[in-house]
């Protein structure tokens, strides 16, 4: 069940390389019409400029392809071999797990992490080409729209490394990343629920990474490929967070209908939230409801009935995704297979036989 997968950099990262090198900070500012002092100011972000000058200093900088030596800036700030991690979250369980991996690994070989969070109301263009020019590489926590948005803006000269979801089979993204095969894992979380006797599983889901449906998540085929083959027509999911609040909502409305006996949701948050709302429905974990959850969270086990859920290896797909990145880095290194990177059916008590 552990098929993890990661993407390799195809080509070492030098498209354009040549035309960055043979841009200046001059070069910038004798094209935007201003000292080359101003256009240090903008690239610094430095807030006594005004709106249409900083505007026609990156319109410069955007047509003539400049991007600062981050060894050079490296040497003017006193940081070196800095590498920044882009994520949307820090709080939610997998996304804070894979960073401490991010974190741990750079640490160990020596360079310094940065994190930067994203919000959907930063300009990714503006954000993305200042870590560019900061970093000596980039990481991308990509579970989400948001960070695979980022990810698609990085230019093409910049190393970069990313988590992301298990692509389609047969299929890699374009980037360099790394990734688990949640979809097989979930495949084998519904065949445990249909192997207890239940006639069909029900999907609370989390938000995909690309596209709007629910359905489109690895985690989201896995359990319809499940379901499909033992014949079994699939029932709409339900739900779009993360959550234990979108859980909650989402597990009030199974609640409602008596022929819910086997539910499996996209993440542990979203577990604990439909679990509240069957207990106030006055439905029973496991004995009138099974419930499954997906990343193994800290609190999974500490719940009561303890939580069946799938253990994802989140620290060890960060330390995977920094290897990749260091090999961009760094010739001399040599990326470990990422084979270590698994998961597991960890069976606990809120999963049971169903009883006709």
């Amino acid at each position: 069940m552990s098929v993890p997968g990661h993407t390799p950099p195809a080509v070492p990262a030098t498209p354009g390389k040549e035309r960055d090198k043979s841009v200046s900070i001059r070069d910038v500012a004798k094209a935007a019409g201003v000292s080359h002092q101003t256009v240090s100011r903008v690239i610094n972000d430095h807030p006594n400029v005004k709106t249409e000058t900083r505007q026609r200093v990156e319109d410069a900088i955007r047509t003539l392809g400049f991007r600062r030596n981050a060894a050079a800036f490296a040497l003017a700030s006193g940081v070196t071999k800095a590498v920044t991690v882009l994520t949307s979250s820090t709080i939610l369980y997998g996304y804070a797990a894979t960073l401490q991996g991010l974190e741990e690994a750079a640490r160990t070989a020596g360079y310094i992490p940065g994190i930067r969070v994203l919000t959907p109301e930063d300009d990714l263009d503006r954000t993305v080409q200042k870590v560019a020019e900061s970093s000596h590489g980039i990481l991308v926590i990509a579970f989400d729209r948001l960070g695979m948005a980022a990810l698609e803006r990085i230019p093409s000269n910049v190393p970069c490394a990313a988590a992301v979801e298990a692509p389609p089979p047969g299929q890699t993204p374009d980037r360099p990343g790394v990734w688990i095969d949640d979809r097989a894992a979930a495949q084998t979380a519904t065949e445990h629920l249909l192997g207890l006797g239940h006639p069909t599983v029900h999907y609370v889901a989390i938000p995909a990474s690309t596209g709007s449906r629910r359905s489109a998540t690895p985690r989201a085929e896995g359990w319809l490929r499940a379901l499909r083959a033992v014949g079994v027509t699939p029932p709409a999911p339900v739900g779009d967070g993360w959550d234990a609040s979108a859980g909650y909502t989402a597990g009030r409305e199974l609640a409602r209908d008596p022929g819910v006996t086997a539910i499996m949701c996209g993440n542990d948050d979203l577990a604990l939230g439909v679990l509240r709302a069957l207990h106030e429905a006055g439905r029973s974990v496991p004995d009138d409801v099974s419930l499954v959850g997906f990343d193994d969270s800290p609190l999974s086990r500490f719940v009561t009935p303890a939580l069946t859920t799938v253990r994802m290896d989140f620290p060890g797909l960060g330390r995977a995704t920094f290897a990749l990145l260091r090999s961009q880095l760094d010739p001399q290194y040599q990326p470990p297979d990422p084979a270590v990177v698994g998961t597991d059916l960890i069976v606990r008590e809120s999963t049971g036989s169903h009883h006709v």
